[in-house]
């Protein structure tokens, strides 16, 4: 029965996930679909795309990196996270480099600052966990350093 549900549940994302990124506005089948994807969930639709946590609205970010934020970010992930995560492979936790095309930066923030309610309650959170097998637990880190993490993951993808 879990694997049938686990089954469903990877089919629904797949197809939440073939919509366009530019849709207009009103609802659209593409909307509808995650509307329902997301009160099935108990989500609202920015939780649904941007994760379950503290970052609630859209963090505006500029094409250039921020040196020092993604220097402190390093420190922090060499500290805080590399125990469990690689940038090129997989380890305890999923390999690293490329996470920022693969995630709104937002979730990444959401998935450092709030890991074990993203693990219940976020399907595609849920999903990692059931592929990992290993909850990711919170490292105490603030919100600064969360984002100080995202910067340095964004420089390792130039």
């Amino acid at each position: 029965m879990k694997k049938i549900l686990f089954t469903v549940l990877l089919a629904l994302l797949v197809l939440w996930g073939c919509g366009t990124k530019e849709e207009s506005a009103g609802s659209t089948p593409n909307t509808d679909f995650k509307e329902k994807v997301a009160a099935k969930f108990g989500l609202t639709l920015f939780e649904l795309d941007n994760g379950i946590g503290p970052i609630k609205e859209k963090i505006n970010l500029t094409n250039q990196i921020d040196q020092i934020m993604a220097k402190s970010g390093e420190d922090v992930f060499v500290q805080k996270c590399a125990q469990c995560h690689k940038l090129d492979e997989r380890y305890t936790g999923p390999a690293l480099r490329g996470v920022t095309e693969r995630r709104s930066p937002e979730y990444i923030m959401n998935m450092i600052l709030n890991p074990e309610e993203m693990t219940k309650r976020h399907p595609e959170a849920k999903k990692m966990l059931a592929q990992y097998a290993n909850q990711m637990t919170f490292q105490n880190v603030t919100e600064d350093d969360a984002r100080n993490l995202l910067e340095y993951l964004r420089s390792v993808n130039q």
